[in-house]
């Protein structure tokens, strides 16, 4: 892909990730930019990342003054991205969940699309090392919001994404209030009543194997509820011939590239 990219990564407390996932993502895709959004880590995670930028011009570093929610950090971040002139802008963890070996495959599906997601509930797709308990949870988490939602994607909560610069600005990033986990939903959905061409392509997701996740019962919790609000909502503006009918599926496409 000749476009200009740039990886969105934030942190908080991520010190111990950092630096092998940007060894990681410079090993998998050299033509990208990187962009860490730190919210203050107090493990000194920022400070990390201005001093790899002193030996790396295309890794930058965004400093915020505290955590604000993983969807306010992305949202600065694809804000900087747009900002900059960035044609194409990725989204990832840093804790090592998200393969940067598996990006390449994400690029590739984007040649043909608005937007891709990583996917861990298409065929192809996998999670390793965590327990039955959580895989129900994410699963029924996805599939309630799917129903409710009427999205014709199969994970809806993954964070493993690629779009292209229009397509943040066809779902207008002013217009998301999800700071949260419930993130990732919302910008899904909004893509889709955006008419926007979605692909999910396969990953691998790996638990970190370095600090704390920050997801909780509270955070699933809080973005259920605002699913199940927005599904409510949608229902009665159809009602009231207000709503906006779903993309249909024929306009969607499902990568279930080979796995390499």
């Amino acid at each position: 892909m000749s476009e200009s990219i740039v990886v969105v990564l934030p942190t908080y407390n991520e010190r111990e990730n950092l630096e092998g996932m940007v060894r990681r993502l410079r090993s998998s895709v050299p033509e990208a930019d990187l962009l860490v959004v730190d919210d203050g880590s107090p493990d000194g995670t920022g400070a990390l990342a201005d001093e790899l930028a002193t030996s790396d011009s295309r890794l930058h570093v965004l400093h915020r003054p505290a955590k604000q929610g993983l969807g306010a950090a992305y949202l600065a971040g694809f804000g900087w991205a747009l900002e900059h002139g960035y044609e194409v802008v990725v989204e990832s963890d840093v804790d090592g969940s998200h393969q940067p070996e598996e990006l390449t495959r994400l690029l590739a599906a984007l040649v043909d699309h608005d937007m891709v997601v990583g996917s861990r509930w298409v065929p192809g797709g996998s999670i390793v090392n965590w327990p039955r308990s959580r895989r129900i949870v994410s699963k029924g988490g996805s599939l309630y919001a799917r129903v409710l939602l009427r999205l014709n994607e199969r994970d809806v909560t993954g964070g493993y994404r690629a779009f292209r610069a229009d397509a943040l600005r066809a779902i207008g990033l002013g217009r998301i209030d999800s700071l949260g986990y419930c993130f990732q939903i919302e910008m899904l959905w909004r893509a889709e009543r955006a008419g926007l061409r979605i692909a999910e392509v396969p990953i691998t997701f790996v638990e970190r194997v370095n600090g704390v996740s920050k997801m909780t019962g509270n955070i699933a919790g809080e973005a259920m509820l605002r699913v199940t609000v927005w599904g409510l909502r949608e229902v009665l503006d159809r009602v009231r011939g207000r709503g906006v009918a779903s993309v249909p599926a024929s306009r969607r496409a499902r990568v279930t590239a080979m796995r390499g």
